[in-house]
């Protein structure tokens, strides 16, 4: 039996509807914009205001969490405070202002790795549309940040490095290099957005070609048992690698965003 690619990539883009077990297909009403993904996007957003929002209320007035699970998030959000954003952004003050957004990018990109687990759901992040976005609100807030703080030239200015050279040769070499930088700083973030994609997409589409074996071996008789048995051991322990890379991942975009924030607004 041949392997269409084209059917296997739909395990890893979005549909407009859900596909079930049986045959059973909930579909979307694609004419107000709602895809499978966007449903995910909703159901991760509203999961993330619920379980905040009631933590917000258990420390409140200083009050400590209890819970496993209250305990567990104020660990991860504490830990991105204390190990990411303010030794990448700087100043205390400084840093806690752009707390919120690198908590919010953590655990919605998190959630949205996780769903990726889940059987007929899928990942959002696994696609352009939803990796750029993250970049492309990093950049505006680094750039944003930096312009407030230095002002609209003096941010564009500040991307050209000090360097002694002779009057003669700046006029040459500074228009170059500013070239340069506004280009590579165009590049990581572009970066950002492609090495979420590339990971969440890679593991996914590795699983759903496997899984394809199962149906490519099925008129051969015998020979179907071990490549069955061996394709679902493998899709497990895959599955359980992209447990971890969700977690992986969704710290890198956030460290990531937050080393190229602290970078506009403290220039060299």
């Amino acid at each position: 039996m041949e392997i269409n690619l084209g059917d296997v990539a739909g395990h890893v883009k979005d549909t407009p509807s859900f596909h079930f077990c049986g045959g059973y297909h909930l579909d979307m009403p694609t004419q107000y914009g709602i895809s499978r993904f966007v449903v995910i996007e909703f159901l991760v957003a509203l999961t993330m205001i619920v379980l905040f929002v009631v933590l917000a209320q258990k420390i409140k007035g200083g009050k400590q969490a209890k819970g496993r699970i209250w305990n567990l998030l104020e660990v991860f959000l504490l830990y991105m405070r204390d190990h990411v954003v303010r030794p990448s952004i700087g100043h205390k003050e400084t840093a806690d202002r752009y707390l919120p957004y690198i908590w919010t990018l953590f655990f919605f990109v998190l959630g949205c790795n996780l769903t990726g687990v889940i059987p007929f759901l899928g990942s959002p992040t696994g696609t352009i549309s939803m990796t750029i976005i993250f970049a492309a609100s990093t950049f505006v807030i680094g750039v944003y940040s930096g312009m407030l703080k230095y002002g609209v030239v003096g941010f564009w200015i500040g991307q050209i490095p000090h360097v002694d050279i002779p009057p003669v040769m700046a006029v040459f070499l500074k228009p170059m290099l500013f070239v340069i930088e506004v280009f590579g700083m165009l590049v990581k973030h572009s970066v950002l957005a492609i090495r979420l994609l590339a990971n969440m997409f890679a593991g996914h589409m590795v699983i759903a070609v496997i899984m394809t074996f199962i149906s490519a071996t099925a008129t051969y008789g015998l020979l179907w048992y071990p490549v069955a048995a061996g394709s679902i051991a493998f899709a497990i322990c895959m599955s359980l690698l992209e447990l971890l890379v969700a977690f992986i991942q969704a710290y890198i975009i956030s460290f990531l965003s937050a080393l190229f924030i602290g970078a506009a607004i403290h220039q060299h």
